[in-house]
């Protein structure tokens, strides 16, 4: 339905009554500048959906006052906007006035604007226009009324006829040069000009009055001149009249010129009074007399003069006040003084005010039945006088209206208000200084009510916050609102939630539970809009910063760890100290932002304060803070003083230092002995740092000097100054010497030893160490004595190994220190004498024995006994394995005993070994004779992992292993033992080979699976049972075939091939064969190409040729392609025999069997012949597979002499040195990949033991890696004991 507006207007005023059609809305333009409506004002939003409403007259241009110099000037213009548009009325002197009527006059009327000016062609008939006019503007709402404007009439300013002006003056004296300009009601400008039209130059002793004329405080001979020229310039007009020059003779004086006092010259008397309007301009003047040229000051008598309202103009001579207020009325004071005396002059300055707007009413929108309140309020000096009209006619006029009121400050107040009120009132204020008028709007109307919020809006907060959901309704009068939740209507039950004047709802402290669909509805109408409510978690700052403590220069860290709800975006993280935003300094380094962290580099006493992490989102925004405290270390204490002296003690006292923000926790005092030789300085003592002073415990006979250092928690102070020096008396030793010993070491002697006293047990000069000794037995209580100043005391000639009771005691000048309690010291020990008898072995198991004997007699130790040493030789094994000599003597192990101990379990021998065993005593001085050897052998053991384990695939499903028999066999072998099995996620069933023939060395598995990987376990036998497994993984080889998916990459002269080698398969041979398109040639064909190699370059092309390639295998075509070599194709030219294919290949054969003779004969030389064991054993070997002659017992066969003496040649009985397996035609064997066993990567081959490994493979291939094998041949380098 389309909305409507009612409203009658005509009760008031000129206006008559009428309705109002129903007419859209389009927006409402009211008069600028007014200060704020009251509240039952109604303003209409730009986005009500309504247009075209009435609009009451507004006067747009005011009709302004003019002074008529001619009949150009005479124009009266008015202009107002409304709707309609209004029509235009004039008065002149409070009576009507209808330029339209009047045949001196022409109108100029259009849409908005009304004017009139004359259409004479003199200046007379023109004064009868002469008064005052005021534009009226009306419409259907009301009338506007301008303010008043004055039309005067006036002639421009002419010059009378002058007569020519002469002036003399005696030099010294002042003189007035008259303008007298013709009088006018234009202000003129004065200019002083000469007869080129240069102005007079002004200075302090010459200048311009505001009466125009010059004045000179003093003439010189340089004034004299004939052309003084005053013009006259009229900027109304923009005239300038000249004045007749005026003549200035000035008379030289014969005489020394007289100073004068100063005179004012204008104003004249001692005292002026001006009046001024409130924000006019004013000048006072004061121009003065006198010689010297006087210097002219202003003052203010009853307060300060201000500087930012006034200025001195005209070499100070004014004083000018511009834009004039009350403030500056009062008594102003003129001082010119030169060195004659002074002259003062007194202003008094008047400031009243034409009336002025303090407060003015605003045109509004109202509501039938509200209440309109109108403030008028005005000010001036006098105070003005307030006066209502409505639409122009005073309310005096107007019949009483008990619904209208005035109040004693002038405003009006109209209460139950309706569309007959609708008009314009106009306030006026008036004082003796003029009047001034404003229109208000009062328009009383009836809209019809909308919902101008847009439906379906999503409102987000966060935990905590305040929820508004707007529901911005406009109408007249005011519509209510009513909000619904979810289809529930007590959603204003709840205490949180208010609605809001302007039908917004609020909800403080919102929830999660406060999530949904709110309902805003118009009552009484079907009008609605819903709106969503989301409530995200609030950020929150988990970590905030903490208070730091922190050195000077070094780096403080913040760090701010928080939470924000996922569905806002990520946050700004903004850094204050003490308020103040931080931003990052590239240049300085002082400020860096990573992440949740702020580094503050070199810390400084600027750097203190607050630090704030302000955790910024769309939504809400947390913080955080911490601080930086700048600490140090301390200074040092002042003012030591030594007080209370007693025996051995004194109390030094001090004043403590600058703690710098960090506690004092503790002071030391240090000492230092003036009379030592270093003189360092030393910890006395250390007291808490809450004391001032600390009882001192002192030492005799010494020369103290004290300082004291303060402790916080960031470190030690500086020393304190030292404190003067106090000494204290000698006294006698208060101990004896520590630790009094015998370190007798040689036999026959007693060495007699100490701990030295420190210097300050002395107590005393003349210090020294008195020693006394005797025999415990034999000797009686009989001391022998002696003195000396230093350890140790030495007594010779005194028997082998003798108990002595010894004591040292401390002597100085004062007397001796307390007896000293004697100690038992011994002379020098010796060897022992006799070695321990009917050593006994007994066989535990094949790897450990128990050693017993009887203990020895203690006199034949011949010192202190310290225990027994057991001396194990293992002699070789007990058979002949693999021919190494019987019985060579290999490392002997040493076990040591306890003293009291006859007994020994040894752990750790070789199986099937002999050794002999001897004891012997020993005491610090060395070890006694060996006892009897005894000689046994340990059972046969189990015998160690094979040497190595080797794997080649002669087949997709075969695998042959080659294995060497265990470094250690530990007895007589008696087979192998073979386990393998799958390598699959689930388990595997563990499939087994037994070999019954220790000399096989070989095993080939058959029916494998050609698409899985195995893990071997291989041991040994011997009939103490299974050995250690050597492991390996492995799997079988698959046939070969040529290469597919070829890429060719071309150039000028060659061509690479390229493509992926096949993991597993075997190596094949194929061949390219290659014709030339362009020369008609014959085809050639490349040497054969492995197919693991994947790549190989074609050379010898020609350049800018095609060429067909050929690829065969078996003689069988498996692809074919053509190119183009790049660059220019040339012609083939016959050359000669040198360039040949055939001569270049027989070239290269000879080369290569001469090179292959050379290398024969060089390994002839260095390998033939026969060789001894020795040479064997000492020559070239893997650093980690030779043998270590302390470590091993080494025996070598005859049988493995001879077979080293001669060694086989490098193909025999191998199959991969066959034909085929040259020409790689895959019928050879090839890699097996092979994985070592973690346990035995530790493990390496010994080529000088055992079988030979398999032959024809080289040393890197990965069939032949280096096996691990125990490099202690079974025996360990250390031997357990078990007691």
């Amino acid at each position: 339905m389309p909305h409507t507006q009612r409203q009658q207007v005509g009760s008031r005023g000129q206006c008559t009554s009428f309705l109002l059609p129903l007419l859209p809305l389009l927006s409402l333009l009211l008069l600028s500048g007014a200060p704020q409506p009251s509240q039952a004002a109604i303003h209409i939003p730009s986005n009500y959906q309504i247009s075209d409403l009435k609009k009451p007259p507004v006067i747009t241009t005011q009709p302004g006052s003019v002074t008529v110099f001619s009949v150009e000037d005479f124009v009266m213009s008015c202009e107002a906007s409304g709707n309609p548009p209004p029509i235009f009325r004039w008065t002149k002197d409070g009576e009507e006035f209808d330029p339209g009527t009047d045949p001196e006059l022409k109108v100029s009327e259009r849409s908005g604007s009304f004017a009139f000016y004359t259409v004479s062609s003199t200046m007379d008939p023109l004064k009868q226009y002469q008064g005052k006019y005021i534009c009226y503007a009306s419409n259907e709402l009301g009338t506007a009324v301008s303010n008043e404007a004055i039309l005067n009439t006036d002639l421009p300013p002419s010059l009378q006829k002058e007569e020519k002006v002469k002036k003399k003056a005696d030099e010294g004296g002042s003189v007035v040069l008259k303008c007298n300009p013709p009088p006018s009601s234009m202000e003129p400008i004065i200019h002083w000009m000469d007869w080129r039209l240069h102005h007079i130059q002004l200075s302090e002793r010459v200048m311009v009055g505001k009466d125009g004329n010059l004045y000179f405080a003093h003439v010189t001979t340089d004034d004299s001149r004939n052309d003084y020229t005053c013009n006259v310039q009229y900027l109304t007009t923009r005239t300038i009249l000249t004045k007749e020059p005026i003549s200035l003779i000035v008379t030289p004086s014969n005489s020394l010129l007289r100073n004068k006092r100063p005179h004012m010259m204008r104003p004249t008397g001692t005292h002026s009074t001006y009046h001024a309007l409130r924000g006019q301009s004013l000048e006072l003047e004061c121009i003065v007399m006198g010689l010297p040229t006087p210097t002219v000051s202003w003052l203010r008598k009853d307060g300060q003069l201000s500087e930012s309202r006034t200025i001195k103009d005209m070499f100070d001579r004014r004083l000018r006040f511009s834009n004039i207020s009350e403030n500056d009325g009062g008594e102003y004071q003129c001082t010119a003084d030169n060195s004659q005396g002074k002259v003062t002059h007194i202003y008094t300055v008047t400031v009243e005010a034409a009336p002025y707007w303090t407060k003015e009413p605003a045109s509004q929108l109202y509501a039938p039945g509200e209440t309109v309140r109108l403030d008028c309020q005005a000010d001036g000096i006098p105070s003005p006088t307030i006066s209502w009209s409505i639409n122009g006619t005073p309310l005096s006029a107007i019949d009483q209206d008990p619904r209208l009121s005035l109040t004693a400050s002038g405003s009006l107040i109209l209460r139950d208000v309706d569309f007959g009120d609708t008009a314009i009132y106009q306030c006026q204020a008036s004082n003796k200084h003029g009047t001034i008028l404003t229109n208000t709007n009062v328009y009383v109307i009836e809209l019809p009510p909308q919902i101008l919020t847009e439906d379906g809006n999503t409102y987000t907060v966060t935990e905590g916050q305040k929820a508004v959901l707007d529901c911005e309704t406009f109408g007249s009068p005011k519509p209510k609102v009513l909000w619904e939740r979810d289809s529930l209507s007590s959603i204003l039950a709840e205490p949180r939630v208010n609605l809001l004047t302007n039908g917004a709802l609020q909800i403080s402290n919102v929830t999660h539970s406060d999530e949904g669909l709110y309902t805003c509805t118009v009552q009484y109408t079907n009008l609605s809009v819903s709106a969503q409510l989301e409530v995200l978690n609030r950020t929150v700052v988990l970590s905030p910063p903490q208070d730091l403590r922190v050195q000077p220069g070094n780096t403080a860290i913040f760090t701010c760890l928080f939470l924000v709800d996922p569905k806002l975006m990520p946050p700004l993280i903004q850094w204050r100290r003490s308020g103040k935003k931080l931003y990052q300094s590239y240049t300085e380094d002082k400020y860096t932002f990573e992440g949740p962290d702020l580094i503050v580099a070199d810390v400084g006493s600027n750097d203190e304060g607050v630090y704030t992490c302000e955790v910024i989102t769309k939504l809400d925004m947390a913080e955080g803070s911490g601080s930086i405290t700048l600490v140090d270390r301390p200074d040092p204490p002042t003012l030591l003083q030594i007080t209370d002296p007693k025996h051995r003690a004194v109390t030094l006292g001090w004043t403590p230092g600058d703690e710098h923000n960090s506690p004092v926790l503790e002071y030391v005092v240090e000492f230092a002995d003036q009379g030592s030789k270093e003189k360092s300085w030393e910890e006395l003592t250390r007291v808490k740092g809450n004391k001032e002073s600390a009882t001192l415990p002192l030492q005799p006979f010494m020369s103290y000097r004290f300082r004291v250092i303060s402790i916080n928690d960031v470190g030690m102070s500086e020393p304190s100054m030292s404190s003067e020096i106090h000494n204290t008396p000698a006294e006698e030793p208060d101990n004896n010497p520590e630790d009094v010993r015998s370190e007798s070491v040689d036999p026959d002697t007693l060495v007699i030893a100490w701990e030295e006293m420190d210097t300050r047990s002395f107590n005393g000069p003349d210090f020294k160490y008195r020693v006394l000794w005797r025999r415990v037995v034999g000797s009686g209580p009989t001391w022998h004595t002696n003195y000396t100043t230093e350890p140790p005391f030495i007594v010779t000639d005194i028997g082998n190994f003798s108990a002595f009771e010894i004591k040292v005691q401390a002597v100085n000048q004062k007397g001796e220190g307390p007896e000293p309690d004697p100690v038992i010291g011994y002379s020098g020990e010796d060897v022992p004498l006799e070695a321990p008898m009917n050593v006994g072995v007994v066989l535990l198991n094949s790897t450990a024995i128990r050693v017993t004997w009887p203990a020895v007699d203690r006199d034949t130790v011949r010192g202190h006994l310290l225990g027994y040493k057991i001396h194990l030789t293992r002699l070789g094994s007990k058979g002949h394995h693999r021919g190494r000599r019987a019985w060579e003597p290999e490392s002997t192990v040493v076990v040591e005993t306890g003293a009291n101990e006859v007994k020994k379990v040894i752990n750790g021998l070789r199986p099937d070994s002999h050794y002999d065993l001897a004891v012997t005593v020993f005491n610090s001085k060395g070890e006694g004779p060996p006892s009897e050897p005894v000689s046994f052998k340990t059972d046969e053991g189990a015998p160690g992992p094979p040497m190595s384990l080797l794997m080649e695939s002669p087949g997709e499903t075969e695998m042959t292993l080659h294995w060497t028999s265990p470094a250690h066999p530990n007895g007589v072998l008696i087979g192998y033992i073979l386990q393998y099995q799958r390598i699959v996620e689930s388990d595997e069933p563990m499939q087994v080979r037994t070999i019954e023939d220790p000399t096989v060395t070989q095993l080939t598995l058959k029916d494998l699976d050609r698409h899985s990987r195995y893990r071997f376990y291989l041991r040994g036998r011997t009939a103490a049972g299974d050995g250690e497994p050597i492991t390996r993984e492995g799997a079988t080889t698959l046939d070969g075939a040529p290469p597919a998916d070829i890429s060719l990459s071309v150039g000028e002269k060659s061509v690479n091939l390229s493509w992926v080698a096949k993991d597993r398969h075997r190596n094949v041979g194929f061949r390219i064969h290659y014709l030339n398109k362009n020369g008609g040639g014959k085809w050639k064909k490349s040497e054969k190409v492995n197919s693991s190699q994947s790549f190989y370059e074609l050379r010898g092309l020609t350049p800018g040729s095609h060429y067909r390639l050929r690829f065969t295998y078996h003689n069988t075509t498996f692809w074919e392609t053509d190119i183009e070599t790049e660059g220019t194709g040339v012609v083939e030219v016959q050359t000669g025999f040198a360039t040949q294919g055939w001569f270049i290949g027989l070239v290269s054969t000879i080369v290569l069997l001469l090179l292959i003779l050379l290398i024969l004969c060089f390994i002839k030389r260095s390998k033939g012949g026969k060789y001894s064991v020795k040479d064997k054993e000492e020559g070239p070997m893997d650093s980690e597979a030779r043998p270590m002659k302390d470590e091993t017992f080494g025996e070598y066969s005859d049988n493995e002499e001879k077979r080293t003496a001669s060694q086989p040649s490098l193909c025999d009985e191998s199959k991969l040195c066959s034909e085929d397996n040259l020409d790689y035609n895959g019928s050879s064997a090839i890699t097996t990949e092979l994985n070592m066993d973690e346990s035995l990567v530790s493990q390496y081959s010994r080529p000088s033991e055992g079988p030979e490994p398999l032959q024809g493979l080289p040393d890197s291939s990965p069939l032949n890696p280096a096996t691990v094998a125990p490099t202690n041949n079974g025996l360990p380098n250390s031997v357990t004991i078990l007691d």
